[in-house]
């Protein structure tokens, strides 16, 4: 059977086990007159009968799909020929790959090796087994669990308890995931960022001026050495992001300001609603918009005014990730004016204050904390756009204060060392992890620095 296939058995089992749980609650109760003997409702115990049916099996999926992968290859790795099981460990990675590769119809079955087709049908055989066992195993332990708790089905079984402490294991569970991976991911970076250190020094990767990761696969190639300086490539992600937030942070507030407090019902029904559309563009096409009709525009302007713009400038994919970006500003800062008390802007007129003067000395205070959060987030999504950048922008990692020249970013640099079939052996390919802990740690400064902000003007306000 399908994996998915599977879970959705799964899920139609567990919703049979509520239902027969809260049949077997009416039942020992004697029915509607007899509800008050039991010490949870009945849907408390379809509730119970259902998770006891469901995470088990789920465990028991999750655990096999995990596993499942590596034992196959190994038992087919095992049955290979000694002199295939004696090569490297690169080469029998890619001769994995072959054997999968041929399984999902990427490589054609004639031309592929009689030993690699051979041991895709035994890879073959071995996953529909697999698929079988998982299949009998899960449902079978689904269904023992949900006789088994429905035989435990009594007026004094403290359904509603057991309940509540499942659904906050599960809730904790599910919040010690997201706190693993955030360590994994970190953890990942900072490892192969060691790597990276130790064959360049921390001090050239900080303030070196020069970015040209280019290694040379001999060391007579012109190139043998790259150089690996990130303040061309942070300077550009900070000039770009700039120039984005100039455009955004006035354009998004003061739509928010309007919209919440000087726009009717009617206006703001429609203009909120198009605003956000912009949000829901695919960065694709503000990068199509940048290249074709922004930096164009900005390039003859240019040059009427007898200036140098580049076909590539960071003053066009500024301006339009700023464009991008003004969603994000208006629509939170908009939520948050909203949520200010009516009372403080009556108590402001009521003392003489004009529409203006409340907005500028109450509402703007008070919602002071919470467009601190908007603006952080429209930065963060700035620091990490790349489709604009490639193609408004361009790849080179110019270290200038022009933005009417060619910059990049470090979300671009990363992208362009990761492309293509890479070994994370090189310090051309290591430097894409590199630069990816220097924006993580970039991004967390930036985060404490507005949680600083925000708790301190919200203190003083309160």
């Amino acid at each position: 059977m399908n994996p998915f296939n599977l879970l959705l058995v799964l899920l139609l089992l567990s919703s049979v086990g509520y239902f027969m749980g809260r049949r077997k609650a009416f039942a020992v109760a004697g029915g509607n007159q007899g509800l008050q003997k039991l010490h949870s409702r009945p849907v408390h115990y379809g509730a119970l009968t259902a998770l006891w049916c469901g995470i088990p099996a789920l465990v028991v999926y999750a655990a096999w799909l995990a596993i499942e992968p590596a034992i196959i290859t190994r038992i087919v790795l095992d049955e290979l020929p000694a002199e295939i099981q004696s090569l490297s460990q690169g080469r029998i990675n890619l001769l994995v790959n072959d054997i999968r590769n041929l399984i999902a119809g990427n490589i054609v079955s004639a031309m592929a090796d009689p030993v690699i087709q051979a041991a895709a049908d035994r890879y073959a055989q071995l996953k529909r087994i697999s698929d079988i066992s998982l299949a009998s195993a899960t449902v079978s332990l689904g269904l023992l669990a949900l006789f088994f708790v429905r035989s435990k089905i009594v007026p004094a079984l403290r359904a509603r308890n057991q309940v509540e402490r499942i659904v906050r294991v599960v809730l904790l569970s599910c919040s010690m995931i997201a706190i693993f991976t955030t360590i994994g991911i970190v953890l990942s970076v900072l490892y192969e960022s060691i790597r990276f250190f130790k064959a360049v020094p921390l001090t050239d990767f900080l303030f070196g001026l020069d970015w040209s990761p280019q290694m040379a696969i001999r060391s007579d190639q012109v190139g043998s050495s790259g150089a690996f300086g990130a303040v061309p490539v942070l300077a550009g992600t900070v000039m770009i992001s700039m120039i984005a937030m100039a455009v955004a942070a006035p354009i998004g507030l003061m739509s928010a300001i309007y919209l919440s407090e000087y726009a009717n019902r009617r206006v703001r029904a429609v203009v909120k609603p198009l605003m956000e559309i912009l949000a829901g563009i695919p960065t694709v096409v503000y990068g199509f918009f940048a290249a074709l009709t922004v930096a164009p525009f900005i390039r003859n302007s240019g040059a009427v005014l007898g200036l140098d713009v580049s076909s590539e400038s960071a003053m066009a994919a500024g301006l339009v990730m700023g464009v991008m970006i003004i969603p994000f500003v208006s629509s939170l800062s908009d939520d948050v004016i909203n949520a200010v008390p009516q009372s403080l802007r009556d108590g402001a007129y009521a003392l003489g204050a004009t529409r203006s003067e409340t907005v500028r000395h109450v509402i703007i205070p008070a919602a002071f904390p919470g467009i601190v959060g908007s603006l952080l987030l429209a930065v963060s999504r700035a620091i990490g756009e790349t489709m604009i950048v490639v193609m408004a922008a361009g790849l080179s990692a110019n270290l200038t204060a022009n933005p009417f020249q060619a910059v990049t970013t470090v979300t671009v640099q990363i992208v362009t060392l990761l492309v293509g079939d890479q070994e994370f052996d090189s310090p051309k390919t290591l430097a894409a992890f590199a630069l990816g802990l220097l924006l993580f740690l970039v991004t967390l400064v930036l985060n404490v620095v507005a949680l600083v902000v925000v708790r301190k003007y919200r203190e003083q306000y309160e």
